[in-house]
């Protein structure tokens, strides 16, 4: 969302100003994404890791400003929840070495924030969602201190009316309500950017979208929600209902949701997805920029397009555009469905597998589009969170009928060479690319995910113990392995 808010609620007089720039700055964009030349540069990739803090006893730990204060790190940034917090890499050029250097980076950061941690009594760890929460870590209470995240809550609440429904169906059904958008902040994820020239966007954001699936099936490591055990990566549904500004009780409601796959393929570039976002959502903000964007344009200058940016931040699409005026401007995709965890390694290997994917797609995304419907893409990806390294996910072929059922087991397999030779063309060395996809290899053969290897943990531990007892005993061994750095793949069972 950009810069601090100052504010928590606003007029119906500003929410009709701040409409008025939204649409100003969608024309801005468009016009500025025709300047020839803009957006052009060398490929880049960077990263969001969003945390937990947990104490001893593996229960979440409210302190993330205290963390955030003693750590003093630039990229170390406060989250939704106050048992929250997020790293940041700094974009590194895809050509050579990325992954080593977003390793190098993220263990400088995780190391300043292991070190300050431990001075609260706390402790990180890396998962999609902390299997040790229970209903009363979600009150009010537990929203991070900050205008930005009150002004947030306030926003849905203004549409909504009511109270916020979860109701996510599994193994063992969860129905629950909340007052507030607390249930987001038990969502954490490893959110991967790559810069993107506005000519290549429309293509590249395809096939994102197409990609996203398979990769989601092998990395899952969500399986749980309150104690209950739900779907592979449960995060895509509880963070769909956890800011929902429509309501369940409307069954004819016909308002898309705020947290959504997308509506259909892009057919022209980037600024679709901004003007569906200010054409098909109401505004949760309503702060404004002194900034004139036509006036910054017309000069020749970069506008940083403000407002803009703070309403798509609140659309939040799995793969989502992002415009930044930094470094004479650009476009990147920000790629949102990947969980926190288990290890560094377990994400660049997700990481490696989705950029990979995605950039041997691109060339041929036009074709790809019409033997696969938009609908079967959203249909995969929800397989995907759902059932995981089960799942069974439609792809398009050459030969009619067109797409064709796969299993996970066939279809990664096939498609890691394909994100081999992609990478390898873009210039990453081959010794970089190929330990991570061997893991993927491994991970999937083994059909051994995060997700996977909780619950088969949880099931070995509720041999001898309450199911609360079970879960913060796996957590803890899931912690105890992650320290070792070895891929989830790797991991023993308890026995």
């Amino acid at each position: 969302m950009g810069r601090e808010i100052d504010r928590e609620s606003f007029t119906e007089a500003e929410f009709e100003r701040f409409s008025a720039r939204l649409r100003a700055g969608v024309a801005a964009l468009d016009a500025l994404l025709g300047r020839p030349g803009f957006g052009e540069g060398p490929t880049t990739v960077g990263a969001e890791l969003e945390l937990c803090l947990i104490d001893a006893a593996g229960r979440p730990l409210p302190r993330n400003r205290a963390v955030l204060d003693a750590a003093a790190h630039p990229r170390l940034t406060l989250e939704a929840d106050r048992f929250n917090i997020e790293c940041n890499t700094a974009p590194v050029p895809l050509r050579g070495r990325p992954f080593a250097a977003l390793r190098r980076d993220l263990d400088d950061v995780l190391g300043a924030l292991e070190v300050a941690a431990a001075a609260q009594g706390a402790g990180p760890v890396a998962i999609g969602i902390l299997p040790t929460l229970r209903p009363d870590d979600l009150t009010p209470a537990a929203i991070t201190e900050s205008p930005r995240y009150r002004a947030l809550s306030h926003g849905l609440r203004r549409l909504r009316q009511e109270a916020f429904t979860i109701a996510i169906d599994g193994p063992e059904p969860l129905t629950t309500t909340y007052d507030d958008v607390t249930a987001e902040g038990a969502n954490t994820s490893w959110q991967v950017h790559l810069r993107v020239s506005p000519a290549a966007f429309a293509r590249t954001y395809n096939a994102a979208q197409i990609a996203t699936a398979p990769v989601l099936a092998v990395a899952g490591n969500s399986p749980t929600f309150l104690g209950h055990r739900l779907w592979d990566e449960t995060r895509v549904a509880l963070y769909r209902q956890s800011v929902d500004d429509r309501v369940d009780a409307e069954p004819e409601d016909w308002r898309p949701a705020r947290v959504t796959f997308g509506h259909g393929w892009v057919r022209r570039g980037a600024a679709e997805l901004f003007a569906e976002s200010v054409a098909l959502h109401a505004p949760l903000l309503a702060a404004v920029d002194a900034e004139d964007p036509d006036a910054v344009r017309a000069a020749g200058g970069v506008p940083q397009l403000w407002e803009l940016r703070l309403h798509h931040g609140t659309v939040w699409r799995w793969n989502r555009a992002v415009y930044d005026a930094a470094g004479g401007g650009h476009l990147r995709i920000e790629f949102r469905a990947l969980p926190a965890g288990p290890t560094v390694i377990d994400m660049l290997a997700n990481t490696a597998f989705l950029l990979g994917l995605t950039l041997a797609l691109a060339p041929d995304a036009d074709r790809l589009v019409t033997r696969l419907t938009f609908g079967q893409a959203r249909r995969n990806f929800y397989a995907a969170a759902r059932h995981g390294v089960d799942a069974e996910l439609l792809w398009p072929h050459d030969e009619a009928p067109s797409p064709r059922r796969c299993s996970v087991a066939t279809l990664v397999p096939e498609l890691l060479p394909l994100a081999r030779t992609a990478l390898c063309d873009a210039g990453v060395a081959p010794d970089e690319v190929d330990p991570l996809l061997a893991a993927i290899a491994a991970r999937t053969a083994r059909r051994r995910t995060g997700a996977r290897w909780q619950t088969a943990a949880l099931a070995a531990f509720e041999g001898t113990a309450d199911r609360p007892t079970a879960l913060r005993r796996m957590l803890a061994r899931y912690r105890a392995l992650a320290a070792t750095g070895a891929p989830v793949h790797d991991w023993p069972l308890p026995v």
